[in-house]
């Protein structure tokens, strides 16, 4: 029997990709079970553009970067959120992270989208402010985009959230 060390690395990719596509089918499964008549096409083509964007990026624990984006968009699942606000849950950090702009989502999802994504982003913005001023502050923007879209906040919760659930990967400080 082959040690891990004798494994060849495509395997280990192949094996990676399967378990991320068995999640997505897994999120679209939800999306067909909570809201039969949503179309789960732009939520299929968010993963796609993620999984695009973000194919070099890793987590501390070494797992791949859409492993978030896809438990995020599954924590809206979760709460019977509709295919609109999934696909911004597995767009929410390509404005941030990579090199694609705001047209380009949307002009490949729409107005609606693209205006949660962007949300998420001026919300994730936030941490770059000082300590002091970084809590009102806060306060201030999720109520404006409450106002404008609950959606995002949602979103934006929902990152946090897994964020706070994978806590043990990263150094105590």
């Amino acid at each position: 029997m082959p040690s891990p060390a004798n494994i060849p690395l495509n395997f280990n990719r192949d094996r990676t990709q399967r378990q991320l596509n068995t999640r997505l089918e897994e999120l679209l499964e939800k999306l067909r079970t909570n809201r039969p008549s949503e179309d789960p096409w732009p939520v299929r083509r968010a993963f796609e553009i993620a999984s695009e964007r973000h194919h070099d990026q890793f987590r501390a624990s070494g797992d791949p970067y859409i492993s978030h984006l896809l438990e995020v968009a599954h924590i809206l699942a979760d709460i019977r959120m509709d295919a609109t606000t999934l696909a911004a849950a597995l767009l929410h950090d390509v404005i941030e992270d990579t090199e694609f702009p705001v047209s380009r989502l949307e002009e490949r999802f729409g107005g609606e989208v693209a205006q949660l994504v962007e949300g998420v982003t001026k919300i994730s913005r936030l941490n770059m402010m000082a300590p002091e001023a970084r809590q009102a502050e806060n306060v201030r923007k999720m109520l404006l985009a409450m106002v404008q879209d609950v959606r995002v906040v949602m979103v934006k919760l929902a990152d946090r959230l897994h964020n706070m659930r994978t806590l043990e990967f990263l150094e105590p400080p």
